[in-house]
């Protein structure tokens, strides 16, 4: 018998994010009830966090959205709470007070879309305070970050909620090895990131505004943040005039340095499923990362989606990468970046390297994933 979820993650219809690909898949078998995101940060008095706090406690949206209003959520018994709450409060009363107050506003949910002995699936530490309280069998805590050193967190405050979420953890699944080394070794099952392999392997029509005037194009999707290495970029651009470089996301960081480049083209945030037809056509895909805690426990999203595209990847070191090194160019300064980037415009185009690439994933699907995860869930 398939298990029924009630699910703390982030805001569904986000970025697709580790834990939606894998509910996408499990929400096929059962009923869910997914808690749009409750905060890992307390808030400032920015513009910005005005703004959503004002939308988390005073939003018009309804408390839960049944699958039949919209065509974005999977499964007929999915539902979502939108929560009105105090993101990551820190005092005994605050934590309490912000409890009772999802609480109220999820079980009600929960009875209406006939939820029977929930398993409760934590991704964001600062959910543990509802840990108990809403009549689940048992607790599953998803890994997929070190929030110790994951930028826009608390972390002071999620670390300690982190700690408190482990204790009470039935199972948690980590996403990579580096993450699971630091996790409590009889609860703790190694879950690495999958792909939809069909979105990202299934020739796709190139994208209207990539650039098309016949120069190799080197491209990156993904958060313009802190741990992309903006230096080794600018240092590598500047000698590379003569190749388009991409990047598609949301700018987190000042893109100042890169936006001189007449060669360089910031595209903003676009939908998943508008990927490949970027990914598939540009002549190399870059993971320009830093090297810093946060990268080296990550196990990016984008490596498989990448190698499933086919096109050359080139990228500086971190751990995960290594099951890949074979199909993959590593480079630690911008003269290795420069000598890749020159090997892939004559890579590009060869067939068995692209097969190569998308051999090392085609078994990485998030659909397997998910019933490696709905096997686990049954022995609760």
């Amino acid at each position: 018998m398939s298990r029924d979820l009630i699910v703390f993650g982030e805001d569904w219809g986000s970025l697709p994010s580790s834990t939606q690909h894998l509910i996408k898949y499990l929400a096929k078998q059962r009923k869910v009830v997914w808690v749009n995101s409750i905060g890992l940060r307390r808030p400032d008095f920015s513009r910005h966090d005005i703004k959503r706090i004002f939308n988390k406690l005073f939003g018009t949206k309804a408390r839960s959205l049944p699958i039949k209003k919209t065509s974005k959520l999977p499964g007929k018994n999915f539902h979502i709470v939108y929560p009105r709450t105090f993101p990551a409060p820190r005092s005994t009363i605050g934590r309490w007070l912000a409890a009772k107050l999802l609480v109220s506003q999820i079980k009600p949910v929960t009875r209406a879309a006939g939820l029977t002995r929930p398993i409760l699936w934590i991704s964001l530490p600062t959910a543990v305070d509802v840990a108990g309280q809403l009549d689940e069998s048992a607790l599953i805590y998803y890994c997929g970050d070190d929030f110790s050193a994951l930028a826009g967190v608390d972390h002071t405050t999620v670390a300690k909620r982190e700690h408190e979420l482990i204790k009470k953890s039935d199972l948690i699944l980590a996403a990579s090895e580096q993450l699971a080394q630091r996790l409590p070794e009889e609860t703790t099952r190694l879950l690495p990131h999958g792909v939809d392999f069909s979105l990202f392997s299934t020739p796709a029509l190139r994208a209207e505004d990539l650039p098309n005037d016949g120069r190799p194009i080197a491209g990156f999707y993904g958060s313009i943040s802190d741990w992309l290495d903006i230096d080794l970029l600018c240092k590598t651009i500047v000698r590379m005039p003569h190749w388009h470089f991409v990047f598609i996301g949301k700018q987190v960081v000042d893109t100042g340095a890169l936006s001189k480049f007449n060669n360089v083209h910031l595209l903003g945030e676009l939908s998943h499923q508008q990927l490949p037809s970027y990914s598939q056509h540009w002549t190399a895909s870059l993971l320009p990362f830093k090297d810093n805690a946060q990268i080296r426990a990550c196990n990016p999203l984008k490596l498989n989606e990448y190698l499933a595209a086919g096109s050359p990847i080139i990228s500086t070191p971190f751990p995960a990468l290594k099951p890949f090194q074979e199909v993959l160019q590593i480079v630690n300064n911008s003269d290795e970046m420069v000598n890749a980037l020159e090997a892939s415009e004559k890579m590009k185009n060869i067939k068995f390297l692209s097969d190569a690439s998308r051999n090392t994933v085609v078994k990485n699907s998030w659909s397997a994933r998910a019933q490696q995860v709905s096997q686990w869930m049954e022995t609760l």
